[in-house]
């Protein structure tokens, strides 16, 4: 399956191609984006094997993340979406879907996030209904925890990933 276009208001959600390497490397490779998301910028190569991921996620599951574009510019937002990443974590997350969200600098603080995790999040509550669904949120993210809570999701369990304090979310889809 590949992922299926989704238009918001102001965003298209579209699959990720190969082309879209030169965006995402910008994306990924930018220390603001990452600096809640790891604290370090991601290498090429990094960044080569996220966009096969991403199209191998929706072959492999029937599911999986999205370009985020500005729908009257076609400008590259970021990447919103769902995945099952296998983290060693606790609390674990089993098979929940778990939620994304990633934008470039350009775009923050304009509801982009907010727009693009709830037009994933009514799809997936159309193909998975009542499926569980996660999120795990560096603990001094404000911005992503204010989206978090504005899509449904509430705190289940302070936690630590990669060394970093982190928050998990949860909901229904």
């Amino acid at each position: 399956m590949d992922a299926p276009r989704i238009e918001t208001e102001r965003l298209v959600l579209r699959a990720h191609g190969t082309a879209d390497y030169a965006s995402c490397l910008a994306l990924w490779g930018n220390p603001i984006v990452t600096r809640h998301i790891g604290n370090r910028t991601h290498a090429p190569q990094e960044v080569w094997a996220r966009v096969l991921r991403y199209i191998g996620h929706w072959h492999a599951l029937d599911f999986g993340c999205w370009v985020v574009e500005e729908r009257d510019t076609g400008r590259f937002a970021g990447e919103v979406g769902f995945a099952i990443h296998k983290r060693a974590i606790e609390p674990p997350f089993g098979d929940a879907w778990e939620i994304g969200w990633v934008l470039a600098p350009w775009c923050h603080g304009r509801g982009y996030a907010t727009e693009a995790a709830l037009a994933s999040l009514a799809w997936a509550s159309q193909r998975a209904p009542g499926h569980r669904s996660v999120c795990l949120i560096d603990a001094d993210n404000a911005p992503s925890i204010r989206v978090a809570a504005r899509c449904g999701y509430r705190e289940l369990a302070r936690t630590t990933y990669d060394g970093a304090a982190a928050i998990v979310y949860d909901r229904a889809l």
